[in-house]
């Protein structure tokens, strides 16, 4: 039985933009997606963010800023009784070559180590293909949502071999919670 759902940020749990999530203000939770934390947490899982978040390398929000986005995270959800077991992110751009940025599992095989868990007992929930690449390489189990990116990439995940693809956090949340059909 898994124990720890690594959870990418944008376009899971919060929606995605284009043009980077840059400051709290612009942060907003996707419906039903802090509830479903709070109730992995409840049933005793351990939950983690594992982000790329390339503005900052890029120069289009400060780590300060990052923090604080973060921070406006972590109230939501101790609003809710809730809180992370483990948030990280790679600052890092694309062309950077960081051995934690997705789809690399540097930052997913870290979380699990900091966690005391294997990869056998580790679920990935992501929106994009090198979400799923990470979880694979990491050996963990990999759960497509189609928020964010995930309706875009939903074919391209499915030829490379996930089968798991859910509406949003939500429905993984309560499959996963309740696994009978």
């Amino acid at each position: 039985m898994a124990r720890l759902i690594i959870l990418d940020r944008d376009g899971v749990i919060n929606f995605d933009s284009p043009g980077f999530i840059k400051s709290p203000a612009e942060w907003r939770a996707i419906p039903g997606s802090l509830d479903a934390i709070a109730d992995l947490k409840r049933a005793g899982w351990l939950v983690a963010v594992c982000s790329n978040q390339s503005g900052v390398g890029r120069g289009l929000f400060t780590p300060e800023a990052l923090e604080a986005i973060h921070d406006k995270l972590r109230h939501a959800l101790a609003d809710r009784g809730a809180a992370l077991d483990g948030l990280t992110c790679c600052p890092h751009r694309p062309d950077e070559g960081c051995p934690c940025r997705k789809p690399l599992p540097g930052m997913l095989l870290d979380m699990m180590r900091h966690l005391g868990v294997g990869p056998e007992q580790t679920v990935v929930i992501g929106d994009s293909l090198r979400d799923l690449q990470a979880g694979r390489a990491a050996g963990c189990r990999s759960i497509l949502v189609r928020t964010g990116n995930g309706r875009d990439t939903e074919a391209a995940a499915r030829a490379t071999g996930t089968n798991e693809v859910f509406d949003d956090l939500r429905a993984v949340v309560d499959a996963l919670l309740d696994p009978t059909p």
